[in-house]
Protein backbone atom coordinates (compact mmCIF):
# COMPACT_ATOMS: atom_id res chain seq x y z
CA UNK A 1 0.00 0.00 0.00
CA UNK A 2 2.73 2.25 0.89
CA UNK A 3 4.78 1.42 -2.12
CA UNK A 4 2.01 2.50 -4.28
CA UNK A 5 1.27 5.49 -3.04
CA UNK A 6 4.75 6.84 -3.03
CA UNK A 7 4.67 5.61 -7.05
CA UNK A 8 2.06 8.08 -7.26
CA UNK A 9 3.38 10.82 -5.34
CA UNK A 10 7.06 10.88 -6.79
CA UNK A 11 5.11 10.73 -10.24
CA UNK A 12 3.15 13.53 -9.37
CA UNK A 13 6.28 15.34 -8.50
CA UNK A 14 7.63 14.48 -11.61
CA UNK A 15 5.03 15.91 -13.44
CA UNK A 16 5.35 18.88 -11.67
CA UNK A 17 8.80 19.45 -12.35
CA UNK A 18 8.37 18.91 -15.90
CA UNK A 19 5.58 21.70 -16.07
CA UNK A 20 7.85 24.28 -14.43
CA UNK A 21 10.84 22.93 -16.68
CA UNK A 22 7.99 23.60 -19.82
CA UNK A 23 6.69 26.84 -18.30
CA UNK A 24 10.59 28.31 -17.92
CA UNK A 25 11.42 27.44 -21.28
CA UNK A 26 8.24 28.81 -22.87
CA UNK A 27 7.37 25.10 -24.39
CA UNK A 28 3.89 24.94 -26.61
CA UNK A 29 1.09 25.02 -24.50
CA UNK A 30 -0.03 21.19 -25.88
CA UNK A 31 2.97 20.10 -23.75
CA UNK A 32 1.87 22.11 -20.89
CA UNK A 33 -1.42 20.65 -20.54
CA UNK A 34 -0.12 17.02 -21.14
CA UNK A 35 1.82 17.63 -17.61
CA UNK A 36 -1.10 19.25 -16.42
CA UNK A 37 -3.40 15.93 -17.01
CA UNK A 38 -0.65 13.88 -15.52
CA UNK A 39 -0.19 15.73 -12.46
CA UNK A 40 -4.74 15.42 -12.37
CA UNK A 41 -4.40 12.20 -12.93
CA UNK A 42 -1.95 11.17 -10.65
CA UNK A 43 -4.52 12.65 -7.80
CA UNK A 44 -7.39 10.79 -9.10
CA UNK A 45 -5.22 7.57 -8.73
CA UNK A 46 -3.75 8.90 -5.28
CA UNK A 47 -7.27 9.58 -4.02
CA UNK A 48 -8.74 5.85 -5.75
CA UNK A 49 -5.45 4.14 -3.91
CA UNK A 50 -6.26 5.10 -0.05
CA UNK A 51 -9.84 4.91 -0.55
CA UNK A 52 -9.27 1.38 -2.10
CA UNK A 53 -6.84 0.48 1.01
CA UNK A 54 -9.04 2.11 3.56
CA UNK A 55 -12.09 -0.52 2.13
CA UNK A 56 -9.51 -3.53 2.53
CA UNK A 57 -7.82 -2.81 5.84
CA UNK A 58 -4.66 -1.40 5.11
CA UNK A 59 -4.28 2.02 7.12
Amino acid sequence: MRNTIMTIIVGIVLWAVALVFLIATNSSANSIWICITGIALGFIGLRYSIRRGRREGWK
